[in-house]
């Protein structure tokens, strides 16, 4: 029985399309012209201004996070769209192809003060890489059935061809 590979240049187009339009809408909430509501007021409670800076800060971080963790996807998309386009070879996918699989964390007590449409959001961009992590276990799991031989092992078998001629 033979296994079908988890991922075709097809899937990666339709995944590459829809990170670009994920990765627009990150932009958009995490750009910092005028996301954040005004400052308070110089005179407003110490309790307010702390209140007001864990969130920039919780609002920073995220937008960090979520900006990389598309970054990372993108870039994985990339290099499968090389690999399919013949740009790059199987040994340099295997080799700069991976995801990072801390990319997907738990949002701390200030991250829970933020905006309902930033966190959902950030849901989506977590759902997205999520499902390009297990592409890519998937992946994996179908190239080493197949693994490519090592240039010492294509060597020798060169090597072996010519002393049997």
């Amino acid at each position: 029985m033979s296994k079908t590979l988890a991922i075709s240049p097809h899937i990666v187009e339709g995944l590459y399309r829809e990170a670009l339009a994920l990765s627009e809408d990150v932009r958009a909430r995490f750009s910092l012209s005028g996301q954040l509501e005004a400052r308070p007021q110089s005179g407003a409670r110490t309790g307010e201004n702390a209140a007001h800076e864990r969130v920039r800060i919780a609002y920073s971080r995220t937008g960090l996070r979520t900006t990389t963790r598309m970054m990372h996807a993108i870039a994985w998309l990339l290099n499968h769209r090389a690999f399919f386009m013949s740009e790059i070879s199987a040994t340099q996918l295997r080799r700069h192809g991976h995801l990072a699989l801390d990319l997907l964390d738990t949002p701390d007590a200030a991250e829970a003060e933020l905006c309902e449409p930033t966190r959902d959001l950030v849901e989506r961009t977590e759902a997205f890489y999520d499902r390009l992590l297990r592409l890519d276990e998937r992946w994996n799991l179908s190239q080493s059935d197949h693994p490519s031989p090592s240039a010492i092992q294509r060597l020798r078998k060169r090597i072996e061809s010519r002393i049997a001629s």
